[in-house]
């Protein structure tokens, strides 16, 4: 029986990846399909993509698949053929990191969950066959001068806080779920104007504009392949880039460059800065915004408690980890706060 899940030590295969001289290629996608069995699907696929050793995270369900992978250079055209045999996948678009060396992912990880992306929504009205329009780069630019438009970062708060789109507005939530009723509710008196929906690789504006067309809004837009594709297109093409900041990114780079702005600030001193940590301090391990100077004054730490439990002998702080739950920790800075129009 072919071995259908990873058993080596994560901290050895982290390691294995970043000493490796192997180039890889950061590629993410997703695609909404029925899969009548998902456990079958997903097992079939681990296969193929560890024999060419393709590392990531990828989730199947009944609705479809999101996926964000490093795939070696010598074995990219495999991968797109692999992928493209699957027939609802042929062709699907691949979208190429903006700003990637390839050390995204260190271990192959595929689950089956009930949603490819998290919506709460248990409407059984709902679907996905009725969605917004999409916008190429070119055609985002265009729309996006009309004063009548609205542009909705359709992220978390703190993908927000460190780069959007021009004149975009944030939903302040946490989550996807919290962020679709807020969206309706934010814009329920602009139901007849162009509404423009953007995220990271398009796969939660494209439900998100799905949920706003139900809603009963009439001019609903969605950007093509998100961010990740924008930048992309709008370089080969050489059109205007409107996004400003980092692309928040959910792998072990935690942000792409896109343009030289820092719109966002140091957690802890307020300086100019956009780099996302994880707090050192394994038991804390809270995701947040520190500069240069405060990682060597907190050695990488988000408080002056965490930087002493940092410095105590791994022994020990692995006793005090002991038992500990704890959910993902964010910073909640943003948190409930419109931000301007830029």
């Amino acid at each position: 029986m072919s071995l259908l899940y990873n058993r080596i030590n994560q901290k050895e295969l982290k390691q294995n990846m970043l000493q490796s001289p192997e180039k890889r290629t950061t590629v993410s996608f997703y695609h909404y399909f029925l899969i009548a069995e998902p456990q079958k699907f997903r097992d079939e696929l681990y296969k193929n993509l560890f024999a060419l050793n393709m590392f990531g995270r990828i989730y199947v369900a009944e609705e479809g698949i999101n996926a964000q992978v490093s795939v070696p250079d010598e074995n990219f055209e495999a991968f797109k053929n692999q992928l493209y045999s699957i027939e609802p996948l042929n062709g699907i678009r691949l979208n190429i990191a903006v700003d990637d060396d390839g050390k995204s992912f260190w271990v192959l990880k595929i689950k089956v969950r009930n949603k490819i992306v998290a919506d709460g929504i248990d409407d059984p009205t709902f679907s996905m066959e009725r969605k917004g329009k999409y916008l190429n780069a070119n055609e985002f630019n265009t729309l996006s001068e009309n004063k009548e438009a609205i542009i909705v970062d359709m992220r978390n708060h703190y993908e927000y806080e460190v780069g959007h789109f021009k004149n975009a507005i944030e939903v302040p939530s946490d989550t996807f779920k919290e962020q679709l009723p807020m969206a309706v509710d934010m814009l329920k008196d602009k139901k007849d104007a162009p509404i423009i929906m953007y995220c990271t690789g398009g796969i939660r504006c494209e439900k998100a504009s799905a949920y706003m067309l139900h809603h009963g809004f009439k001019n609903v837009f969605h950007v093509e392949g998100g961010i990740i594709e924008y930048v992309n297109k709008a370089k080969k093409e050489n059109l205007e880039n409107k996004f400003i900041g980092k692309n928040f990114v959910f792998d072990e780079r935690l942000g792409e460059r896109i343009s030289k702005d820092i719109i966002a600030t140091c957690h802890q001193c307020g300086k100019p800065a956009d780099t996302h940590i994880n707090c050192a301090n394994e038991s804390c391990h809270l995701l947040f915004i520190q500069c240069n100077e405060c990682a060597a004054k907190f050695n990488h730490c988000c408080s002056e408690e965490c930087k002493e439990i940092y410095a105590l002998p791994e022994g020990k702080r692995k006793e005090l980890r002991k038992g500990l739950k704890r959910d993902k920790m964010i910073n909640h800075r943003s948190k409930n706060k419109l931000r301007p129009r830029l």
